[in-house]
């Protein structure tokens, strides 16, 4: 039976090990994906070859992704990247029956509501996207640079919160890296511990 069950341990931890392995690491190539747009779109990675790339999980049911549109304050990041050429992807991988599964007209609803400043919202209904990735969370966030190296995995800021009191005090993750990156220093932070609700596969 000890055996049995050092066995099973083993096996689980090989598993985990394979699993965070698959994920790229900083400084890997950021894998390709094509996914379906919001309008009817296909969006890929590669097509932004060229520009630096926030990729974004969320699920608009989760209090700690309200939190960052509330008031527009990511929208005014958003906005402040855009003018710089960044590319902004954002991606909805709950599958159906789960929580923040949105059909397209929900997505447009809440697009219109929040008005973000988004380069494409994509749907990953089946999460093969968010598993190529080892996205964890809503939101999870990925920058990925022009050369096509992933510089940043994490949150979007530094105060684990679902409370929009906290915004003012924070460190936005993503603007510190992309404006670290974009002069040409390495990011102080390439990496956080995502916080929010967990992905719904």
């Amino acid at each position: 039976m000890r055996l049995h069950s050092a066995a099973f341990g083993l096996l689980l931890l090989l598993a985990s090990t394979a699993w965070v392995g698959a994920a790229p690491q900083i400084g890997d190539d950021a894998p390709d994906f094509s996914l379906p747009t919001v309008d009817e779109r296909t969006e890929s990675l590669s097509a932004h070859k060229g520009k630096y790339v926030v990729l974004e999980w969320i699920n608009t049911a989760c209090p700690f992704v309200q939190r960052q549109y509330t008031g527009g304050h990511l929208q005014k990041i958003q906005a402040e990247m855009a003018a710089k050429g960044v590319v902004w992807l954002t991606i909805a991988s709950s599958a159906k029956g789960k929580e923040g599964y949105v059909t397209t007209e929900q997505a447009l609803e809440w697009l219109r509501e929040k008005q973000p400043v988004y380069t494409g919202f994509l749907f990953d209904r089946e999460g093969k996207v968010a598993r190529l990735f080892g996205a964890k969370s809503t939101p999870h966030v990925f920058i990925v640079s022009p050369a096509g190296k992933l510089l940043y995995s994490g949150a979007v800021d530094s105060i684990a919160s679902a409370d929009v009191a906290d915004l003012p005090k924070a460190i936005n993750y993503i603007r510190q890296g992309l404006e670290e990156a974009m002069a040409g220093r390495p990011l102080s932070k390439p990496t956080t511990r995502p916080y929010g609700c967990a992905l719904k596969f």
